[in-house]
């Protein structure tokens, strides 16, 4: 797992005026990415799914780019979570995340 990468611009305040609130956030990722039972990659297939269920645009592009860069996900991959969020979260949510995918990869 990539360590401390965040995107949310509250982080960049927090690690500057509350050094222990930050370092708790940061174990408080090591303690959930373990890989005990799941691998990164499917735990960061699962992150895009509940991003993108969520209609959050923003966070589905990085949680997908961010797959894509540091562990080879697929677009076929991506489609497959989408197809999930298309059945549980509804037709709105599973097209903005397509969307979302094809600017990214331009298909």
């Amino acid at each position: 797992m990539k360590e401390e990468v965040y995107y949310g611009k509250g982080m960049r305040i927090v690690k500057e005026n509350y050094p222990d609130l930050y370092e708790g956030i940061n174990k408080l990722n090591e303690v959930i990415y373990t890989g005990k039972k799941l691998d990164y990659k499917t735990q960061k297939l699962i992150a895009i799914g509940i991003v993108a269920s969520r209609c959050d645009e923003k966070a589905t592009e990085k949680q997908m780019r961010s797959g894509m860069a540091e562990l080879g996900i697929t677009t076929d991959e991506i489609v497959d979570i989408l197809r999930v969020v298309l059945l549980t979260a509804g037709m709105p949510a599973f097209n903005k995340g397509m969307r979302i995918l094809e600017e990214i990869t331009g298909k």
